[in-house]
C-alpha cells in the first residue's frame, strides 16, 4: 500500500536544527541515515531530548508547522535529504501544495494528540474531522461506516461515538486519536509515543490495536518510543537515537546483542524478555453491522463507563 516504487522513507545524512531568537541554532538531529521499507514498522527509540520526536515530525511533514508544540515552527532540515513516499521534504514550505498532498497520505499521531481532541465534538465527529476537512460534501452515511469500523478496530464500544471526547478516559482518548490519524487510510503512519499517558492496565490494548490495524492495512509506520519493551512488541527493526545521533540500527537482536554505544549497552543490560507481537484477531472488522447515519450521533447504547476499556 505504499503507493510508491521503493521504500516509504529514505533519510540520507539528515540534520535538523532549532532556530533560536538571539542565539545560535540548536542541533536536534545530527546526520541520520536510515530506510523504512514498504509495509514495515520501524521503532525509533531514545531518551527524552534524543531528537527522536524532531525526526518523526520531519518524516510526517510537520517541520515548520505551528501548533506542534512550543518552538516547533522553528525546526528545519539543514543538512542531507529526506524522501517520504517518493517526495523530497527539504525545502518544501509548510503552505506548499506538494507538502499538503503528501501529508494527506501520512497519518500523524503527535505526543499530545489525545489532549488536542476538541471537547466540543463527539467521538464520531472527532474521528471524521479529517474526512470533512478534505471534502465537506463527503457522504455522511459512508463516513459513519468508516468511523464505526475504526472505533471497533481500536477496541472501543460503538456507543462511545455519541459521547463527547472530554467524557472519555485518557486511554480511550488516545485510541480515538489513533483512529483519527488513520481515518484517511494513510500509506504511512508516524506515531510519537502512541501509549503516552495511557494507564498501564490498558497500554497493551492500545499497542495491540495499532499492531492489528497495521497488519490488516499493511501501511508503513514509524513509531517513536522511550520504552524498549513496547517498541519491541510493535516493530521489526529499531533505530536507537542518543543526543541527536543514530547509535544503533537493525533488528532488535542485532542492535542489542552487539552494543557499542554506551546508551545501547544500557538498553541491552536492562532489556526485558521479548514481547511477542499478537498474531490473531481481526480487529479491523466491525463486530456489528448497524451503520451510523452520521458520525455525530451514531452508535448504540445509553452510556459508557469512563473507566479504561480493557
Amino acid at each position: 500500500m505504499s503507493g510508491v516504487n521503493g521504500p516509504a522513507v529514505v533519510a540520507d545524512d539528515v540534520s535538523i536544527e532549532y532556530r533560536v531568537t538571539g542565539g545560535r541554532p540548536i542541533r536536534a538531529v545530527d546526520g541520520i541515515t536510515l530506510t523504512v521499507g514498504s509495509g514495515e514498522i520501524l521503532a525509533v527509540l531514545g531518551e527524552s531530548g534524543s531528537g527522536k520526536s524532531s525526526f518523526a515530525a520531519a518524516v510526517a511533514g510537520q517541520l515548520g508547522a505551528r501548533g506542534e508544540g512550543e518552538g516547533a515552527h522553528r525546526r528545519h532540515i539543514v543538512g542531507g535529504e529526506l524522501t517520504v513516499l517518493g517526495q523530497r521534504i527539504r525545502g518544501l514550505r509548510p503552505s506548499s501544495r506538494r507538502l499538503g498532498r503528501l501529508t494527506g497520505r501520512i497519518g500523524y499521531l503527535s505526543q499530545d494528540a489525545a489532549d488536542r481532541l476538541s471537547p466540543d465534538l463527539t467521538v464520531g465527529e472527532a474521528i471524521a474531522e479529517p474526512i470533512y476537512a478534505r471534502d465537506r460534501r463527503f457522504d455522511r452515511k459512508e463516513a459513519g461506516l468508516i468511523v464505526a469500523r475504526l472505533v471497533d478496530a481500536v477496541h472501543l464500544p460503538l456507543g462511545v461515538m455519541r459521547l463527547n471526547t472530554w467524557e472519555l478516559s485518557s486511554g480511550q482518548r488516545q485510541r480515538v486519536a489513533l483512529a483519527q490519524a488513520l481515518v484517511l487510510e494513510p500509506q504511512l503512519l508516524v506515531a510519537d509515543e502512541p501509549a503516552r499517558g495511557v494507564d498501564v492496565l490498558v497500554r497493551q490494548s492500545v499497542l495491540e490495536a495499532l499492531a492489528s490495524l497495521q497488519r490488516n492495512r499493511q501501511f508503513s509506520a514509524v513509531v517513536v518510543s522511550s520504552d524498549l519493551r513496547e517498541a519491541r512488541a510493535l516493530a521489526d527493526r529499531v533505530a536507537v537515537m542518543a543526543e541527536g545521533r543514530l547509535v544503533g540500527l537493525g533488528t532488535f537482536d542485532e542492535v542489542l546483542d552487539s552494543p557499542v554505544d554506551p546508551y545501547v549497552r544500557t538498553l541491552a543490560a536492562t532489556a526485558a524478555r521479548p514481547v511477542k507481537r499478537p498474531t490473531t484477531g481481526a480487529a479491523g472488522a466491525p463486530r456489528r453491522s448497524a451503520a451510523p447515519r452520521r458520525p455525530a450521533t451514531a452508535g448504540a447504547g445509553t452510556s459508557t463507563p469512563r473507566q479504561e476499556q480493557q
